[in-house]
């Protein structure tokens, strides 16, 4: 008996030494990436400005990391899954959204969530693989965020996540600098990481500048204020942009309700907490900055699911929480969210037809 009980002691002692040993790996070894940091421009595009009073399109698009066809289910959503099926599917969807970004043919896109080195995509560079496919745009990609190896969910871990969002522009990219935003500075830190926005400058035939942002906004956030301090700071740089004379182009996952209410518009199921769409603090946007509107052609479309259960139409939970923030000095022209039936990502891609003014 004796023996036995040194043998458990051992047991329990050599386990609890290693969870001591990988929370320390995961304290210490986590820090906040660098802010106001100057990015690496890919430049391939060959136009050199943009004009005004020219009609151009840009499009928003969280590609899910290649991880989320529509049967998919996320832990964190209430659903079972963590990682990507197999580095196969990720390589299969993120092939889809290259085809649906060739589709639309936009001038300038902005995604988010594309990983550049990550266990839950397994390994699959989708940085590289999208900036490779458009030959005849500049690229930049910033690190949202680079997490250690998360031991969550215990039996299936979603691992080490290299992340981020990457702009692209068929017109050249003077330069491009990511801004951190606020996060929790709890424990919470861990497992909602870090978070940015990413500013590009393009030239305006007219000698101003156009001030293309890429944004996603955090989504299962706790503390409220540091939430709002999130978009604080990004309304903040854009009214410094505008009242500097320059055009304000913000697209993004802001991660709140774009419209009055999305229950309402999609007949949602609202017997469940779903606390992670809160109301788009549109009041609280700077005198010349707006939230575009939504064009109608009839069923109105939404721009993301609930992982809670596998997709389907009219009965999942789905929002629009996808979109973009211009400046009066641009027209925007029309807004869509194109239905893809979430088949590359439990996104769809949104699309902005717009004009900059010659003059306010």
């Amino acid at each position: 008996m004796k023996k036995a009980m040194i043998i458990i002691g051992s047991i329990l002692g050599v386990m609890l030494l290693v969870v001591v040993i990988y929370v320390g790996y995961v304290f210490f070894g986590y820090s906040r990436i660098e802010d106001d940091l100057i990015l690496k421009v890919e430049q391939k595009a060959k136009d050199s400005q943009v004009e005004t009073d020219k009609e151009y399109t840009a499009v928003t698009f969280n590609i899910g990391y290649g991880a989320y066809p529509p049967d998919y289910t996320f832990f964190m959503d209430g659903g079972k899954e963590s990682k990507a099926r197999s580095k196969e599917s990720v390589n299969e969807n993120i092939e889809g959204v290259v085809k649906t970004l060739e589709r639309i043919n936009a001038d300038f896109a902005v995604l988010q969530e594309v990983d550049e080195k990550a266990t839950r995509s397994h390994g699959v560079n989708e940085v590289k693989m999208i900036s490779d496919s458009f030959g005849d745009y500049s690229a930049v990609s910033a690190t949202n965020y680079d997490s250690a190896y998360l031991m969550y969910p215990v039996l299936d871990p979603i691992g080490k996540s290299k992340s981020g969002i990457l702009s692209l522009s068929n017109t050249k990219i003077n330069s491009s600098i990511r801004y951190s935003l606020p996060i929790e500075t709890s424990f919470n830190k861990f497992f909602d990481l870090d978070r940015a926005f990413t500013v590009s400058e393009i030239d305006v035939a007219n000698g101003k500048k156009m001030m293309l942002y890429n944004v996603h906004l955090s989504a299962y956030m706790k503390d409220e204020e540091i939430q709002k301090n999130q978009i604080m700071t990004l309304f903040d740089h854009m009214e410094n942009e505008y009242k500097n004379g320059n055009y304000v182009v913000c697209g993004g996952d802001f991660n709140h309700d774009l419209l009055p209410s999305s229950s309402k518009t999609f007949g949602n199921d609202t017997s469940k907490d779903y606390s992670w769409l809160q109301p788009f603090p549109k009041e609280d946007l700077p005198e010349g900055l707006a939230v575009t509107d939504f064009t109608d052609d009839g069923e109105p479309v939404p721009s993301t699911r609930n992982l809670d259960t596998p997709y389907e139409k009219g009965k999942s939970f789905v929002a629009l929480i996808d979109g973009f923030i211009v400046s009066d000095n641009v027209e925007a022209l029309e807004t869509k969210v194109l239905d893809e039936s979430f088949q590359y990502s439990d996104h769809h891609p949104v699309t902005m037809t717009f004009k900059l003014k010659e003059s306010n």
